[in-house]
């Protein structure tokens, strides 16, 4: 995220404004539980998340909700729950918001659900008993659940930890590509040269 802030012309920063502050969570995440040997395949995508910001409250929902997905089935098991309740959490958010819950992601999220019903039971009885408090303090809550994700596959008793986490941030940008319109460029304005 260094590196996109630098190339978007900010000022020097983790935290680029030229990122969605829950894409940008998600990419320092991924580079911090990829391997050395794995993070060169990461340098490559650092282009193509600048410009990608919105004030659409379902785009945070949605990276949360799909890093606890990837996550959920291969996480150790005390680390599940977490990643259940964030995914209920979210799922709850996004019908409060108008969210379909059609789509893949639901459907997604369901099958991870399903691979873990011990802690899927739990989980539930859990959001039944804790009730949300206000929006304001809903915020951060998100940027945690993408924390426990990325370090969740970075550590499961997996073949290759490095290609979960690298496709779950190319699916997520592209996702993000696909739900935030492109921002026109800002071009010089050309002088045209009169000719004899």
């Amino acid at each position: 995220m260094e590196l996109a802030s630098y190339m978007a012309g900010e000022p020097w920063s983790d935290h680029p404004e030229c990122t969605h502050p829950a894409l940008a969570a998600l990419a320092r995440e991924v580079n911090d539980y990829t391997t050395d040997e794995g993070r060169h395949r990461l340098a490559p995508m650092v282009p193509s998340v600048i410009g990608l910001t919105s004030d659409d409250p379902a785009l945070e929902l949605d990276i949360a909700m799909r890093a606890a997905t990837a996550a959920l089935p291969i996480a150790a098991e005390e680390r599940q729950r977490v990643l259940a309740v964030g995914i209920l959490r979210c799922r709850a958010e996004r019908s409060t918001d108008g969210s379909a819950l059609d789509d893949q992601l639901e459907a997604a999220s369901q099958e991870a659900l399903d691979a873990v019903p011990v802690a899927a039971e739990w989980a539930q009885d859990f959001v039944k008993t804790s009730p949300w408090r206000s929006k304001r303090a809903r915020r951060r809550p998100y940027i945690g659940i993408i924390h426990h994700a990325a370090r969740s596959i970075g550590e499961a008793c997996v073949d290759d930890p490095d290609t979960l986490l690298y496709v779950l941030l190319r699916d997520t940008i592209d996702d993000c590509r696909r739900r935030i319109p492109a921002k026109p460029v800002d071009r010089p304005q050309r002088t045209r040269v009169a000719t004899t």
